[in-house]
C-alpha cells in the first residue's frame, strides 16, 4: 500500500507539471530505447541468440530443444513510412540446427532435409502482425513513423516492481499495452489482442521479459522471455549467449535455389 501510495503521488506530481498523458508516454518510451542501449541499439544490425526453448500445450511441456535465432535489421526509409517491416529472421532447433523456420519480407518457410515448406498464410500473418507490436521490433524500426503514438496509462506495480505503463497504437489501429520497470527503464511485460481466425475468438497474446544483461556496447537484452496466450504458456526461452552485430549475410534468409520447395499444408 505504502508503494502504491508514492506511485500515485508520482502521478500527480507528472500532472502537476504540465505532463499530458501523450507527453509523459513519449517520454517514457524515449527512455526506454535509452535503457536498452540507444544510439548502441539503433545501430545494430543483427542478433544470434541461442539456448534452450520449450514448447507448451495447455500448460502442458510439448517440446524442448536447442534453439538458434538468428535476426537481421533491415535498413528502413527515412523518413519512416507506416507499413514497411523490416525484419529477417531464421530459427534453428536441434544441436545441427537441422530443422528451421525462415521469415523474411517475401514469405515463409519450414525447412528440413525434405526441403522447404510453405507457412499456412495464418502463422505467417501471426508473426508479422506479432512482430509489428514487439516492443524490441518497435524501438528498433517503428519510432517516428506517422500515426505511431504512445499513451500513458499512469503507474502501478507489476510483480513486486514499480512500472509505467504505455499503450502504443499505430496508424492501422494496431495496439500494444507495454509495462516498463521504473528503476531500469526497460522493458518487462507488453500484452495485445489478437483475432484468431481459425475460431473467430480473440487472443490475449502476453510476453514477458527477464534476466537482462548488455550484450555489447551497452545494448541490453532479455536472456528469459516467456510467451502466453489466453493465460497459457506457449513457448519460453532461455538463452545462454546473444551477440550482436556478426555480419550475418543475405544467404542465411534465403532459400538456396537448388532446395526442393514443398506443398503447402492446407
Amino acid at each position: 500500500m505504502r508503494v502504491r501510495l508514492l506511485l500515485l503521488l508520482a502521478g500527480a506530481c507528472a500532472g502537476a507539471r504540465g505532463e499530458t498523458a501523450l507527453e509523459r508516454g513519449k517520454r517514457v518510451v524515449e527512455e526506454a530505447l535509452k535503457g536498452v542501449g540507444g544510439s548502441s541499439y539503433l545501430s545494430m544490425e543483427d542478433r544470434v541468440e541461442s539456448g534452450r526453448a520449450y514448447s507448451f500445450y495447455r500448460e502442458q511441456l510439448q517440446g524442448l530443444s536447442r534453439a538458434k535465432i538468428y535476426t537481421r535489421y533491415l535498413t528502413r526509409p527515412e523518413p519512416p513510412v507506416a507499413g514497411f517491416f523490416g525484419i529477417r529472421e531464421r530459427e534453428t532447433f536441434g544441436k545441427n540446427e537441422d530443422n528451421a523456420v525462415l521469415f523474411n519480407e517475401v514469405g515463409a518457410w519450414e525447412v528440413t532435409f525434405r526441403g522447404a515448406r510453405p507457412l499456412t498464410d495464418e502463422r505467417t500473418k501471426a508473426y508479422r502482425e506479432s512482430m509489428l507490436r514487439n516492443i524490441f521490433y518497435i524501438l528498433r524500426e517503428r519510432l517516428g513513423e506517422p500515426g505511431l503514438t504512445f499513451l500513458s496509462q499512469g503507474a502501478d506495480i507489476f510483480e513486486n516492481q514499480p512500472v509505467e505503463i504505455v499503450e502504443i497504437s499505430d496508424a492501422d489501429n494496431r495496439v500494444v499495452t507495454v509495462y516498463f520497470s521504473q528503476s531500469t527503464k526497460l522493458p518487462v511485460r507488453q500484452k495485445f489482442r489478437r483475432r484468431n481466425t481459425i475460431s473467430g475468438d480473440m487472443d490475449d497474446e502476453v510476453t514477458l521479459f527477464s534476466k537482462y544483461r548488455d550484450v555489447g556496447g551497452g545494448v541490453m537484452w532479455p536472456f528469459q522471455i516467456l510467451r502466453e496466450r489466453n493465460g497459457e504458456k506457449i513457448f519460453e526461452i532461455f538463452s545462454d549467449a546473444v551477440a550482436i552485430n556478426q555480419n550475418l549475410k543475405d544467404d542465411l534468409f534465403m532459400l538456396p535455389g537448388n532446395m526442393k520447395v514443398l506443398k503447402p499444408v492446407k
